[in-house]
């Protein structure tokens, strides 16, 4: 008996594989297979509000190829480079091209992606913490991951399944929404539990600023202040005994992330406030250099003046950094940064939704708008290595190419 499999099946197939294949940590595995899922399922046409947002992306990648003629770097690394500012714009093609209008319901599509991720994750969590013997946040992370933030997209997807159409059953979305809850947590992920709020704010239309927005983020911020100030009069210690190391890093977050001046011999403040050291050894190497407007190009790496235990590796020079921002501003400069932040913003233009399934894309959209701000931040955005919202993000822009082509 002769199986034949839809375009909208294999599309489904295509997708879940290449949402899983980068939490194997491997970028040039993961590189490929998208490659390769990118000539499979290229398009003839792309909606223009898709071909806008995608050029951001493409012109800062050509800014810093143009800006790396003007230096000698080795060959590796001009390569090294080029692959990851190709990052977003292969996430974002292959998202695009992998929607199938003839997709039943997209949203489940996303979806099964999404608990695809979490039953993995899940299953390193319970290797690491039985079999590895994974004892505090630090070597539950090491087995199971650092963040996912697709999987918090689809948890919040199924919070509003009636708003999305999504037709599981009662049981199923239960067992969904649990499956996907715990992984999530376990991620323990600060930016994570940022990103969850923001999206809950956004698909309850609150970022559509009116009387009862602003009381509801105004409620928002006294109780995240509240909390935060509650966390750090608990004091929690450095590699306390269970949630106490993940509150020191609750404790420790803003300092971490927008601390002004270090010192490296001290290791403890060195360790705490590592992301700020990035930005401080960009900015002052781009300055003493003389190439802020125009950034260093493809190639360039930022010197730490000393060696840095980063993942497995000790390194002195680093080509990306933690912070999206900065990784833009070191390879494009200024000129870069500018249009790179145009690329969040795109995300609350004005929309006047016709359909509800198109409002709550828009509210998506606005939602990860607000993100992105915090994620480009800590967690380089678009642009990390293991990072595939950006999948999600071109799928929507297709379904909704797709939607406002039913209505004309």
């Amino acid at each position: 008996m002769k199986v034949v499999i839809s375009k909208a099946t294999l599309n489904q197939i295509l997708f879940i594989i290449c949402v899983v294949i980068p939490f194997f940590n491997i970028y040039e595995l993961s590189f490929s297979v998208w490659m390769v899922a990118i000539a499979m399922t290229l398009k003839n046409n792309y909606s223009l509000e898709f071909i806008k947002y995608f050029s951001i992306f493409v012109i800062i990648l050509l800014l810093a190829i143009v800006v790396g003629f003007f230096y000698d770097y080795k060959l590796y690394f001009v390569i090294r480079d080029i692959t990851y500012l190709l990052k977003p714009i292969t996430g974002l093609l292959l998202g695009y091209q992998l929607f199938n209008k003839h997709t039943k319901n997209p949203f489940q599509f996303i979806v099964y992606a999404g608990m695809a991720t979490a039953i993995y994750h899940l299953i390193l969590v319970g290797y690491g913490v039985f079999i590895g013997g994974a004892k505090n946040v630090r070597e539950i992370r090491e087995f199971g991951g650092y963040f996912n933030d697709f999987e918090v997209y689809t948890l919040v997807i199924i919070l509003f399944k009636t708003q999305f159409n999504l037709e599981f059953s009662k049981k199923k979305s239960i067992i969904f929404l649990i499956i996907l809850a715990i992984s999530s947590f376990f991620y323990l992920a600060r930016t994570n539990f940022i990103q969850f709020i923001i999206l809950v704010i956004a698909l309850k239309g609150i970022f559509v600023l009116n009387k009862r927005a602003i009381k509801v983020i105004g409620t928002t911020l006294i109780v995240v202040v509240t909390g935060y100030a509650a966390v750090y009069y608990y004091n929690p210690v450095r590699n306390g005994k269970g949630l106490d190391e993940f509150l020191y890093k609750i404790k420790v977050a803003p300092s971490e992330a927008f601390s002004t001046k270090i010192n490296r011999d001290d290791w403890k403040q060195f360790n705490d406030n590592y992301r700020s050291y990035e930005n401080i050894r960009t900015v002052q190497q781009l300055t003493y250099d003389e190439s802020l407007l125009f950034g260093e190009g493809i190639g360039s790496q930022v010197d730490l003046k000393q060696k840095v235990f980063l993942g497995d590796m000790e390194l002195r020079y680093i080509s990306i950094l933690h912070n999206g921002y900065m990784t833009v501003l070191l390879k494009t400069g200024l000129l870069g940064l500018g249009i790179y932040v145009l690329s969040i913003f795109f995300f609350f233009r004005k929309n006047n939704a016709a359909t509800e399934t198109l409002k709550n894309i828009h509210y998506l959209f606005i939602g990860t708008g607000v993100f992105l701000i915090v994620s480009n931040w800590v967690f380089m955005g678009f642009y990390n290595l293991i990072d595939t919202k950006t999948l999600l993000i071109g799928f929507l822009f297709a379904y909704k190419n797709d939607l406002q082509k039913q209505l004309i």
